[in-house]
């Protein structure tokens, strides 16, 4: 019986282990979108330029569109540079650098599943929407607005609202899908000259592909034929070591319950034949 009293000891925190792993499990794990192709065209208000107006502090670069095109090449091209240890130059406005909300995208906390923390400043908002509004009022002193750097500018050639859902248009516009096409042929010659030698022409070859071949009314192509970065799915990782635990939990509950009620069935025999032998005399 001391045997079942100990494992109870061991229990409590194995649980609390489990609960933590959930948690954690909802923290990171992430799931992408789908959508169609040719809604991408280029607007003039996702121009990046910051302005004081009287004392109205306004960036006219969408937050939302940005984060969109950040996803996208987080997934669909910068596995592919990274696996090759190709250095994309600053030049290329597909750059980390060159996003003006990188630096408070990277100041995100997302602690719990209603609770998002800024990381400049420590306060805590129940969504990202309201945490994005805090950094536009308190931080926008943070923000790297040098050399227009607008990531929601290339948001056509990258097909952004293919991974935003946003709602396909019933017919395919030929002159946007030409200019997206033209800005997405432009980013492969600046982002991965031919003249750099083979790996850039790997690579330039490879965005045409993987971007540009999609921007097209006449077939019916989707974006990302490449692939994308593979991840795996910690959710279903956690449920795995979760349900592990809780079977390694009853089968050692089961084992030293069979014990204990072993040994006391022994003692329950030593007893009674103790007995016996003292009836006997």
């Amino acid at each position: 019986m001391k045997m079942i009293k100990w494992s109870y000891k061991w229990v409590s925190p194995l649980l609390l282990f489990l609960l933590a792993s959930l948690q954690l499990c909802y923290v990171f794990s992430t799931s992408p979108s789908h959508q169609t192709n040719q809604g991408n065209d280029e607007s003039v208000t996702s121009r990046t330029l910051k302005q004081d107006i009287g004392n109205t502090f306004e960036v006219h670069c969408s937050r939302e569109r940005s984060r969109a095109a950040w996803k996208i090449i987080d997934e669909y091209l910068m596995p592919f540079v990274e696996k090759e240890h190709y250095q994309i130059s600053t030049r290329c406005r597909l750059h980390p650098e060159n996003d003006m909300f990188r630096d408070q995208e990277h100041h995100k906390i997302h602690t719990n599943i209603n609770e998002w923390k800024c990381g400049y400043c420590k306060k805590s908002f129940y969504e990202e929407k309201y945490l994005d509004k805090h950094f536009d009022n308190k931080h926008h002193n943070l923000l790297n607005v040098s050399n227009g750097r607008c990531l929601a500018d290339v948001c056509g050639a990258l097909h952004c609202d293919f991974v935003r859902d946003v709602p396909q248009k019933t017919k395919c516009n030929p002159a946007a899908a030409a200019r997206n096409q033209r800005l997405c042929e432009s980013l492969a010659d600046s982002c991965f000259p031919t003249s750099e030698g083979p790996s850039a022409s790997r690579f330039h070859e490879f965005f045409l592909r993987q971007f540009c071949d999609a921007h097209t009314c006449t077939e019916n192509q989707k974006p990302f034929s490449r692939g994308r970065r593979k991840k795996t799915n910690i959710f279903y990782l956690v449920v795995s070591i979760f349900t592990m635990l809780l079977l390694l939990l009853f089968y050692l509950f089961l084992y030293l319950y069979q014990r204990g009620m072993k040994r006391g069935t022994q003692k329950l025999r030593r007893v009674t034949e103790s007995d016996r032998k003292k009836k006997l005399f």
